[in-house]
């Protein structure tokens, strides 16, 4: 039987750490985007990174995986130039791998205040019925709260106390959250929110990709939201600094 888009993501991923040749023929050899901007772009980039690392490092361990149309995204544990959270997301042109964005960032030693990690949690994909509004729940709390800064909303899109928190410095709960971002405040720290670049979704999960600043530098973010009766009810992230423009592999942008 032919492979699904989303099988093929995880045999490329998990080739990573096995070495399999065959899942490098998912990628289209003549068109292959590359937005991660330490890799060069097209396959050619892809395997220089690859030389880089050292023979049999690489731990790749695909924890959630999601299609959406052309697209699929995928949350994994990895360990690439030391251990990461990361996401990525794969775009589809007749069967083949034709362009990649992802976010990686260094994994926590600990869990966090509630104590999850940043990889565990409810992983049933559920509701297909429910991806469409279920992405435009999502989007619509990063535009009115993060985006807008309307935090009296919160109790709007969150399912209250009950909200599973899996960012490793926030706990559970809108009260953890507001803590948090109070904390955060009076170290001068601010996480802003400045466009929404993507949204993808299966089910009762919708990953979201935004631009930003943290700590007023620019940054990527990815947001992995599970929501059930119209509420977001988990939450797992990964945010990732953007180097200057001079010091890119490639020229396609982080988004």
């Amino acid at each position: 039987m032919e492979m699904t888009n989303k099988e093929k993501v995880v045999a490329l991923i998990t080739s990573l750490e096995t070495g399999d040749k065959t899942a490098i023929g998912y990628i289209n050899p003549e068109k292959y985007i590359q937005h991660n901007l330490m890799a060069g772009d097209g396959l050619q980039g892809f395997g220089e990174l690859l030389h880089k690392l050292p023979h049999g490092s690489v731990k790749a361990k695909v924890v959630r995986a999601f299609s959406d149309g052309d697209y699929v995204f995928t949350q994994t544990d990895y360990d690439f130039f030391g251990p990461k959270a990361g996401f990525d997301v794969f775009r589809f042109e007749n069967g083949k791998i034709v362009e990649h964005w992802d976010n990686l960032a260094e994994k926590a030693k600990t869990p966090n205040p509630s104590g999850h990690t940043q990889f565990d949690g409810e992983t049933e994909i559920t509701d297909l019925d429910m991806t469409h509004t279920n992405k435009q729940i999502a989007g619509d709390f990063l535009k009115t709260v993060l985006i807008g800064g309307q935090f009296d909303k919160l109790a709007h899109y969150i399912d209250g106390e009950k909200y599973i928190q899996h960012n490793p410095n926030i706990g559970d709960g809108i009260s953890g959250l507001i803590k948090a971002v109070e904390a955060m405040a009076k170290q001068g720290i601010h996480m802003v929110l400045i466009k929404i670049r993507m949204v993808f979704g299966e089910g009762n999960f919708v990953l979201t990709v935004s631009e930003g600043t943290f700590a007023g530098k620019p940054v990527a973010y990815y947001d992995l939201f599970r929501l059930k009766n119209n509420k977001i009810v988990e939450h797992w992230d990964v945010i990732e600094e953007i180097p200057p423009a001079e010091k890119w592999a490639n020229k396609n942008g982080k988004f």
